[in-house]
């Protein structure tokens, strides 16, 4: 990934789509080969598995660490040593040393651009080799692959379970984690110098500082009331050749990663001079492209190239706006100081702005003023703070201050110490490592020896002990001050406001690492298919008989649909038209879902106001479609198929404005995507940016249905939406919010950025992963209970030979699939799943055959009978004995006398 903080001098004017086309240019993902660790959790005796703990002395890994560092399970010898192993193993487990695996680390390469931070920027901002390794190396690197279930899933004023017959066994933190590594480079002056020279070109006088794609409200409005200009924009043969479209470049210095937790780079002018001269000479042909001309054929030559660039949302939607003549639908974007792009990069600019956006009442983590770090306001004003402001702001120090000690007597030394904390922490904000001292600090300067003459006079015996340690304290304390010297430090630059920014700094890096590269997916096991069977049914009001009828772009669904497919995948569309008319169980369904509710809304400018809406209930409409389904009224091919999954998509048209549940044109369910059109086309949400709440095309659903069929097929969510595992549960960032991707509020673009078609990739790979884990976990599990005897050894070392094979086998996929990930290489990772999944079954059942085996052995008790003879016991016998022959002895008959 790249990311691009850019601080500059100039005064600066909008940044069209143009400059993204610059920037995209500028940054490349750098790819290194790399293998992945396996983490065991640690019991007992260390594991052959446990390399590293990723603590403080973790390194990432290579070739070399797998081959030498890395050994498979080996087989046992079948003499008595190994008879006696065996034994006194205690269990399976500890005589193969295995444990259960705790974690598999992809790694991820990641390049940070630093532009305008080398001296002849902003204010002069120039970042330190002390200050980089004091703040940037401390960045996390390892992030936990996390999951948000779908009852945390945040929607305005409150949470909502948006599916609660939906349950998987996928744990919320993976055990799959990221392991970045991050590279640094610092670009020179020609690399600023390019990036203004790009803002002059493109630059709008009508808008303040800031980056969107398409054209400005103003551009818009002139274009809806110039005929002439319509006319010419539909004549194809006028569209120019994009002079910006530049294919063959030198690839830049970053592309050889360090794969280090962290390194820091200067780039040369002479290592980019290439690149320079290159995007000098276009960026000059495209300004001599303005030139002379007014603002009309601006607006046509900006609109030409919109209609001839790669953007195809974006051209698709200004052809149908300029055949129909319909401009309702046709809005400028939002302007932003981030940007997510088509490619693996994206770019922060700290100069631009003030911006923002998100909820406009009841919403979290929203997109304000001090979202991110400000140079102007930190930097700057810490070290240009004017005369008056200096004093103004000591004298209110003093104040606040001296106002804790109310009307009460103090000792003279408290009251001198409190004087010098005031001046200790002024000078140190604003007199410290200024270039041109303040007069104010001049003067403070000779207060302070005076000071210090008055704390010396303590030492006489006349005062109190304690006042005496007092003065001595804070005599040593003033020694060590250097703060009105006019001698430079090695931190003549330091300062509170400069930590400050630096550690904002920090942060937002590690935001944008969390939001863009890895960001938390939707709960659900995800599976990778070779074909993806669209099933669309479109529900009309009306009796139409065919697709084209129907007032949809399927031209738009198509490609949008099939924008979310990986390289390997296949794409297949099924469309199917369903009036309720003539489908009395489906208009029902409809009917019964079909629900209204008063929302309450608060307008930007404060006003409120309630409005009715009418919406179907996700809920509801699932159950219905469900049970229309079990009478095979909607089934579509390839139920039963492995290779092939099927979506089915329900495409509801009404006339009237229609929402799902209250706020949204599309929802992702367990088995199937709802997707709601209807006739407005510019509907008030309750979402704002920079002042004006942020209209949908309830007409144009595309966006919505892209991004909940992405949400279902791999567990994409919305940017701003991420897993926080000090709250355990969802949490809003609005900032990262940004891009022409069906994930952004602030534009209505729906093509994928690579980040997003990076991370469905890595939703398959990390589902079959994460399954294959707890498969061969409950495995040792098994083994870690079978006990080990004498009488079982015979039998496991028939088994051992298979089942140390299928282990291995099962260790060297999660490499494999882990290295070429890491490589970027999505199709090689993919196409080893299913051997993946075949492997780790194979190696349960192998478990399972060795349980069967040994277990009955482990639970058949010996047929001996061990009874303890005590000679003691001889006389009560004998003595019982004599008993019973007394009284059953047989006695002689006695004669009758008569």
């Amino acid at each position: 990934m790249k990311m691009d903080f850019r601080k500059f001098s100039v005064k600066r004017q909008c940044l069209p789509w143009q400059l993204q086309l610059v920037i995209s240019i500028l940054l490349f993902l750098a790819v290194s080969s790399l293998g992945s660790p396996i983490e065991t959790r640690k019991s007992g005796r260390s594991s052959v598995f446990s390399l590293f703990n990723l603590k403080e002395k973790s390194r990432f890994w290579s070739e070399d660490v797998i081959h030498n560092d890395f050994d498979d399970l080996k087989f046992s010898s079948h003499g008595k040593l190994s008879a006696f192993n065996y034994t006194n193993a205690g269990n399976i487990a500890n005589y193969l040393k295995l444990q259960e695996v705790d974690s598999i680390h992809l790694p991820v390469p990641m390049n940070f651009i630093f532009i305008g931070f080398e001296g002849k920027g902003s204010h002069e901002f120039k970042l330190l080799p002390e200050e980089i390794e004091r703040w940037f190396t401390k960045i996390d690197h390892v992030f936990e692959h996390t999951r948000i279930r779908h009852e945390e899933v945040l929607i305005p004023f409150y949470k909502t379970n948006m599916d609660k017959m939906r349950w998987h066994h996928l744990p919320v933190v993976s055990h799959i984690n990221y392991n970045f590594s991050v590279h640094a480079i610092e670009m020179g002056e020609k690399v600023t110098s390019i990036i203004e020279h790009a803002i002059n070109v493109f630059g709008r006088k009508d808008d303040p500082v800031g980056s969107r794609r398409g054209l400005s409200e103003p551009e818009i409005n002139l274009l809806k009331e110039n005929k002439s200009l319509q006319m010419k924009l539909l004549q194809p043969e006028g569209i120019p050749e994009n002079i910006l479209a530049l294919t063959k470049i030198q690839r830049p210095l970053y592309l050889k990663h360090p794969m280090m937790k962290f390194s820091w780079t200067r780039t040369e002018d002479t290592d980019i001079i290439e690149w320079y001269n290159i995007w000098l000479d276009a960026l000059d042909n495209f300004g001599r492209l303005y030139q002379g001309r007014d603002t009309a054929e601006i607006i046509e030559v900006k609109a030409l190239q919109l209609l001839k660039g790669k953007d195809q949302d974006l051209k698709l939607h200004l052809e149908k706006v300029l055949k129909s003549g319909d401009y309702s639908g046709f809005q400028a974007e939002c302007l932003t100081d981030t940007w997510i792009g088509k490619d693996r990069w994206a770019f922060i600019d700290l100069s631009a702005g003030p911006f923002s956006w998100g909820p406009a009442v009841g919403g979290e983590g929203v997109r304000t003023e001090a979202s991110l770090p400000s140079v102007e306001k930190t930097i700057g004003s810490a070290s240009e703070i004017s005369e008056e402001e200096a004093e103004d702001r000591l004298q209110d120090a003093i104040q606040e201050k001296f106002a804790v000690f109310g009307d009460k007597e103090h000792q003279a030394i408290d009251i001198l110490l409190a004087e010098i904390d005031i001046y200790e922490l002024f000078a140190f904000k604003h007199c410290k490592g200024r270039k041109v001292k303040l007069a104010l600090c001049e003067e403070l300067d000779e207060r302070m020896r005076d000071l210090r003459n008055e704390l010396q006079s303590f030492e006489g015996e006349e005062y109190d002990e304690s006042h005496k340690k007092k003065a001595i304290e804070a005599l040593k304390r003033m020694e060590s001050w250097n703060l009105f010297s006019d001698t430079y430090e090695e931190f003549q630059n330091y300062t509170v406001a400069r930590d400050s920014f630096l550690a904002h700094l920090g942060a937002t890096l590690w935001g944008s690492m969390r939001h863009i590269v890895s960001p938390s997916v939707a709960d659900g096991a995800f599976h990778y298919y070779e074909k993806i069977s669209f099933q669309l049914f479109f529900m009309t009001q009306e009796k139409v008989r065919h697709i084209k009828q129907l007032p949809v772009d399927m031209k738009a669904i198509m490609d949008g649909f099939s924008s979310l497919m990986v390289p390997s995948q296949k794409p297949m569309f099924s469309p199917h038209v369903l009036p309720l008319s003539e489908d009395p169980a489906l208009a029902m369904a409809f009917a019964v879902a079909r629900r209204a509710a008063a929302v309450p809304l608060l307008l930007i400018n404060g006003t409120y106001r309630k409005t009715v809406r009418t919406y179907l209930d996700s809920s509801i409409l699932q159950y219905q479609l469900q049970r229309l389904n079990k009478h095979g009224s909607l089934k579509g091919r390839h139920v039963h198929s492995r290779s092939v999954l099927e979506v089915p998509v329900f495409w509801f048209i009404y006339s009237e404005p229609l929402l799902l549940d209250k706020y949204f044109q599309a929802k992702a369910l367990s088995d199937m995507i709802i997707v709601v059109q209807s006739e407005p086309s510019s509907w008030e949400s309750h979402l704002h940016c920079n002042g004006h709440s942020l209209l949908l095309n309830l007409r144009q659903p595309i966006k919505a249905a892209v991004a909940a069929t992405a949400e279902h097929l791999a567990g994409l969510l919305p940017l701003h939406l991420v897993y926080g595992q000090a709250h355990e549960t969802a949490i809003e960032d609005w900032l990262w919010s940004v891009g022409c991707n069906p994930f952004s509020i602030t534009s209505q673009g729906w093509h994928l950025s690579q980040f997003q078609s990076d991370s469905i990739a890595r939703s398959y790979v990390i589902t079959t992963l994460e399954e294959s884990i707890q498969l061969v976990n409950s495995a040792i599990h098994l083994l870690l209970m079978e006990r080990t005897t004498e009488k079982t050894f015979r039998i496991f070392q028939s088994q051992e030979h298979e089942l140390v094979n299928k282990y291995n086998y099962v260790v060297s996929l999660w490499k494999r699939v882990s290295t070429v990930t890491g490589e970027l290489r999505y199709s090689d990772a993919l196409r080893l799943l299913n051997t993946l999944e075949d492997a780790s079954k194979r190696f349960v059942d192998q478990v399972n055959v060795t349980h069967a085996l040994l277990h009955p052995i482990n639970c058949t008790r010996e047929r001996k009978i061990h009874m303890v003879f005590d000679m003691t016991t001889i006389p009560a016998f004998l003595i019982v004995l004599g008993c019973l022959y007394m009284v059953l002895r047989p006695r002689r008959p006695k004669p009758k006398i008569n």
